[in-house]
């Protein structure tokens, strides 16, 4: 019955992710996990203990220092800085769509996305919309963008994280196999919006309707903007010695919360909270699905029958399917609760492949989501037709040349291996 309950309520939970809501209340994915985690407190399936038990605090500490850090940059008016140096380019629309890339693309491989996208789309988007241009492209350009450049390092997005810490993946391994993907993504993204839009960018919104409207800005802070650099930097080397990676993030926060310019308070605010407690409570659903004894059930069953995604033939349909319906994060969770010791191959490789099927839907990553209600909110509705005209072949193209990429560097074979899979 023990383990009954919990299944019920995990199949209950991911299929309310899938919806996005529970029936008539507008419930995120965060709020259905937490209320999974209550269910199951409830039903004295978990205790409260089990819960503290079940989460693993050091991808929590990667995750919050990357939040802090990414603060100090937004707090400092550096992603601000950004978006002007993009809506004050002075050359054509060709360079002022790439130029848009290559910064979305750079800021999301070391910067934390939400942070990112909440400071710098609404920016970007009235400043299109100010210079008479259509600012769908360049918001769908910055959304793509950011997922593929989050794909290159393991502090890109929040389920590179989380992969990296429970599987004790290398930063610089994992630079060295997922960033020429990326690189080549961000490519691609650029080449698919300017051949869909070159035409309707110029000139798009009435000399009457360029007013832009009142966006939040940070100011300009140098001595600020160079203490987020040099705090980045220090993280980076950081990452070449034996000291925890969480420990060394910690510590950088902790020199960025010491700061007499910008308030602790400001700082911690700015942190997505809800973000952490769905990592949270997802550590706690998947854990009691091993407690149960129904992880290990659910690996021998796969295992017995060569169903184990350690391939390229299983992988990639499951990071396209998962991503763009439960998302990266609760997906990649569920597989390290089930096959806790799969090879490093299968690890980097789901980074990347989920992280470029974010591109597909517009539902198929936060970044997307945030990007849309930016947009929104300044009034330039992006629709699920105008992002998947771009987002389709931006996501086909680079999970085919991700696939050719893995199977060139020997990461992961297209077929099952013949040696048999690790034990959990």
């Amino acid at each position: 019955m023990h383990a009954a309950i919990v299944l019920l309520i995990l199949i209950l939970t991911y299929l309310g992710m899938i919806a996005g809501r529970i029936a008539w209340l507008r419930v995120d994915r965060t709020g259905i996990a937490l209320l999974a985690v209550i269910a199951l407190l409830a039903s004295g399936q978990m205790t409260l203990d089990d819960f503290g038990s079940a989460v693993d605090m050091p991808t929590l500490a990667l995750l919050f220092a990357m939040m802090i850090i990414s603060a100090q940059f937004a707090e400092s008016g550096f992603i601000d800085l950004c978006a002007r140096t993009i809506t004050g380019w002075g050359g054509g629309t060709a360079g002022l769509l790439a130029i848009t890339v290559a910064i979305g693309g750079a800021l999301s491989a070391v910067l934390a996305n939400d942070i990112l996208i909440v400071t710098i789309a609404p920016l970007l988007i009235a400043g299109a919309r100010s210079r008479g241009f259509d600012p769908r492209p360049f918001a769908i350009a910055l959304a793509a963008a950011t997922n593929a450049g989050s794909a290159a390092t393991l502090i890109g997005n929040p389920q590179n994280i989380v992969l990296g810490a429970m599987g004790h993946l290398g930063f610089w391994t994992f630079l060295a196999i997922n960033g020429v993907p990326a690189l080549f993504a961000l490519g691609v993204v650029f080449t698919v919006v300017w051949l869909q839009w070159r035409r309707r960018i110029r000139d798009a919104i009435p000399p009457e309707e360029r007013e832009p409207p009142p966006v939040t800005a940070h100011a300009i802070d140098r001595n600020q903007m160079i203490k987020g650099v040099v705090a980045l930097i220090a993280l980076l080397v950081l990452f070449s010695t034996p000291l925890s990676r969480e420990i060394g993030a910690l510590i950088i926060a902790a020199l960025l919360l010491a700061n007499r310019k910008i308030t602790s308070r400001t700082m911690i605010a700015a942190i997505d909270w809800p973000l952490l407690l769905l990592v949270s409570c997802l550590f706690a659903i998947t854990g009691a699905l091993n407690d149960a004894g129904l992880a290990a059930k659910v690996f021998g069953f796969l295992d017995d029958r060569g169903l184990l995604p350690n391939n390229l033939l299983l992988l990639v349909p499951f990071a396209i399917v998962t991503s763009n319906a439960i998302g990266s994060v609760p997906a990649a969770m569920l597989v390290l609760q089930i096959w806790p010791t799969p090879p490093a191959g299968v690890l980097y490789a789901l980074a990347l492949l989920s992280t470029l099927a974010g591109n597909l839907l517009l539902s198929g990553s936060l970044t997307n989501l945030l990007i849309a209600e930016q947009a929104e909110r300044i009034g330039t509705p992006l629709t699920y037709r105008d992002h998947a005209r771009a987002g389709v072949p931006i996501a086909l193209l680079s999970l085919g040349f991700a696939i050719l990429w893995l199977l060139l560097t020997d990461t992961l074979p297209v077929l099952p291996h013949p040696a048999p899979a690790a034990q959990p």
